[in-house]
């Protein structure tokens, strides 16, 4: 059984407060549930029971919280997650409209990293698999967008011509522009063959 250490009104919104279950904040409610409940400092309460209420109370407001932030741009099912833990909203709540999102096609990761692979240019495959990585996206909807990708190799030509603009296509700058481009993620043939159109690079040196 936990306590109810202390129930303090959220800054932001004065119609909802924050609950503390043995001194540490466990969820966000409004005011009025708070008291339909009776819930106080220092009361005993299981927090399943928490969970239950906000997910009686909340679900709603916390599925159009989400959908409003998705408005915005897409989202990976673990960036809606953070989103709605760091709401005040519980495991239940948040698995309520995780649940729904999918349901409706709003969050897919896998729709997601075939959104993101197209649209950014510039980088390798590596470097997109570790920017899908940081935002959360599963792992089998990153390998499933990138295994569907060839990266371009007029692309890394342009990176590279922009990184070499103005310096001369001697042996130290292109092996320069070679590790450049495998620092951007690109992969060594690629970076290879987008080498050719500048020169030979002289690997024994």
């Amino acid at each position: 059984m936990a306590v109810i250490t202390s129930i303090e009104p959220q800054v932001k919104d004065k119609a909802r407060c924050s609950i503390y279950i043995d001194g540490v904040f466990y969820c966000g409610i409004k005011l009025e549930v708070a008291i339909k409940y009776r819930l106080k400092s220092g009361m005993e309460i299981e927090k399943s029971k928490l969970d239950e209420i906000q997910l009686e109370t909340e679900k709603s407001q916390a599925l159009d919280k989400a959908m409003t932030h998705l408005s915005a741009s897409m989202k990976t099912k673990k960036q809606m997650r953070d989103f709605l833990a760091k709401k005040g909203y519980t495991e239940a709540v948040i698995a309520y409209v995780l649940c729904k999102l999918e349901e409706y096609k709003f969050v897919d990761d896998y729709a997601y990293c075939r959104a993101y692979v197209q649209s950014v240019k510039g980088k390798g495959k590596r470097a997109l698999e570790c920017d899908l990585i940081k935002r959360g996206a599963e792992a089998a909807a990153i390998s499933a967008a990138l295994g569907e990708t060839e990266e371009d190799v007029s692309e890394a030509v342009r990176v590279l011509e922009k990184y070499l603009r103005g310096k001369p296509c001697v042996q130290a700058n292109l092996y320069k522009g070679m590790k450049y481009l495998l620092s951007k993620g690109y992969g060594y043939d690629t970076a290879r063959a987008a080498l050719e159109k500048f020169g030979e690079i002289n690997e024994d040196n």
